[in-house]
């Protein structure tokens, strides 16, 4: 069935689709991440969504996390290059109890200063969990040396440096800039029903009317093929390579999806998986991700392996990318593709909470909601030659940029 976007009266897009379940989940999604930080405040996103539940007009830190966890619910949030989600999941019947709390924390978050100070503190611990974990960071760091002197390539977390920039008074003009009519969904999935959902949310939500934003993101124009060797004190080596790839609204975001899980994605039967680890033992851990922002995206592939086999892995898995770009998929090959991959996608949405994310982030970009029926729709048409198409335009290993950490 179809999800249609409403509206409250003061304009905020409200998605919501019903499903028999003791669990509701409900989110404040925000079209708002790092790529839309002043560059003399990097990080300013992720810190807005860490101090967002230090207090507000009514409440103060510690009766924000108790609204919920008393009654076994659980609120969270996360910042990507381009969102930012507030989210809380709990029992069905306590819905107006989570609408109202993230309203209220949406609305009347305070940021008190000496709550902020605490928390970059926090947040320094964050960095440098993520500096000691070289599976993490690479791929922060291959992201900046592809997207280099753009917005997309900001870490997420900023820097010590950029930490103490951040205050009060910036954390509001950037919520003030961004936080906008135009750049907010509200999302829920759960057995509550619409008009229930609907009224809780104009309750809570249609308190205040929220300006419109034309704030216009610098597009991404300029890749170059980069290299970058990392001397780290690792056992292991770990690499990241790939391609610019395309945007969140190309219709060839669906072969090159298929593509990657066909490639690396979580099944053990991968074409990488398979030639790397499995047939000669290479390499423990190989994997592909396909990410697609608003006007870009991006294929990565990592291997982490003994030093001394570095070589051969990158060999291994360069054959395996030209021989897919060279060798159509056979009827059946192509069928099993595609079921692997729907039945992946049919378990992630399963998780409630993803499908909940996934309808409102949808609704962040389009018009309408793209239903699990029209996606199964899109995969399914995919044909050998697509695929071909699809390769050859972004798995040009001449194209590659690539990343090394290691004793190099």
């Amino acid at each position: 069935m179809p999800h249609p976007i409403e509206r409250l009266s003061n304009g905020i897009k409200l998605v919501h689709k019903q499903v028999e379940s003791q669990i509701s989940h409900f989110g404040v999604l925000i079209n708002a991440g790092t790529r839309d930080e002043d560059e003399n405040h990097l990080g300013l996103a992720h810190f807005v969504e860490h101090t967002a539940f230090k207090g507000t007009t009514k409440r103060n830190g510690g009766q924000i996390i108790r609204c919920m966890e008393n009654v076994g619910g659980d609120l969270n949030a996360s910042t990507s290059k381009e969102e930012t989600y507030f989210h809380v999941s709990f029992l069905t019947e306590d819905a107006e109890r989570a609408i109202e709390l993230l309203a209220d924390i949406f609305f009347n978050a305070t940021f008190p200063e000496k709550e902020l100070e605490k928390e970059k503190d926090v947040i320094l611990e964050e960095i440098n969990y993520y500096r000691d974990t070289p599976t993490e960071s690479i791929f922060d760091d291959y992201e900046s040396l592809v997207y280099e002197n753009h917005p997309l390539g900001r870490n997420i977390l900023g820097t010590k440096k950029s930490l103490k920039s951040l205050h009060q008074n910036v954390i509001f003009d950037f919520i003030k800039n961004n936080y906008t009519l135009n750049n907010v969904v509200l999302s829920y999935v759960g057995s509550n029903s619409l008009a229930k959902i609907k009224r809780y949310c104009e309750k809570y939500f249609s308190v205040k009317s929220l300006q419109v934003s034309d704030n216009k993101r610098l597009p991404f124009t300029t890749y170059q093929k980069r290299e970058l060797l990392k001397h780290k004190n690792t056992v292991q080596t770990h690499i990241v390579f790939g391609n610019i790839a395309y945007s969140l609204s190309d219709d060839k975001r669906y072969p090159l999806l298929l593509l990657t899980n066909l490639l690396g994605g979580p099944g053990l039967n991968t074409r990488l998986n398979i030639a790397i680890r499995e047939k000669r033992g290479l390499a423990y851990s190989v994997e592909a991700n396909y990410t697609s922002f608003s006007d870009s995206g991006l294929i990565t592939f990592y291997i982490g392996c003994d030093p001394q086999m570095k070589d051969r892995c990158l060999d291994v898995a360069y054959k395996e990318i030209n021989k897919i770009r060279k060798e159509a998929l056979g009827t059946l090959q192509l069928h099993y593709a595609k079921r692997q991959l729907l039945g992946q996608l049919a378990i992630s949405n399963e998780a409630k909470l993803n499908e909940m994310i996934s309808l409102g982030r949808s609704a962040l970009f389009f018009d309408e909601i793209e239903t699990i029926e029209e996606a199964v729709s899109c995969f399914n048409s995919i044909s050998a030659n697509d695929l071909i198409e699809v390769a050859n335009e972004v798995l040009d290993i001449d194209q590659f940029s690539l990343i090394m950490y290691g004793k190099i």
